[in-house]
């Protein structure tokens, strides 16, 4: 995992935990952690390409076999994190612009006070 996949995640769960985030920001953050989504599914379908093409081949070494599990078996928790962080950011995302909208509504409703029509009684 490289820093910048640490700052994601740091960040992620900042957002996670209530912290304060802009729409621009939590909007950024999704295309990011989509990236890192696809770059992750993308290396976990290569690996398992690998593993089929290896497992097809009598003469593969276990050796390789095994290298391609490992690398499996580590990039698996990081896509599944990154798909639950995604699924909680949407879910977060979706709380903050329902509590702006309702903020919006609440100042839309400024207390009316009787004015006089102009007639005189």
């Amino acid at each position: 995992m490289s820093e910048l996949d640490f700052a994601l995640i740091n960040r992620l769960h900042e957002v996670l935990d209530r912290r304060p985030a802009t729409e621009a920001e939590l909007r950024s953050l999704k295309e990011q952690a989509e990236g890192w989504e696809r770059a992750l599914g993308g290396q976990v379908e290569s690996s398992e390409r690998r593993l089929r093409r290896l497992n097809a081949n009598p003469a593969s070494s276990l050796a390789q076999i095994a290298s391609e599990l490992r690398r499996v078996e580590r990039l698996r928790p990081q896509l599944t994190e990154v798909r639950s962080l995604l699924a909680e950011l949407e879910h977060r995302a979706r709380q903050l612009r329902t509590e702006w909208l309702l903020s919006q509504a609440t100042s839309a409703k400024v207390p009316t006070s009787r004015r006089p029509t102009g007639r005189r009684p």
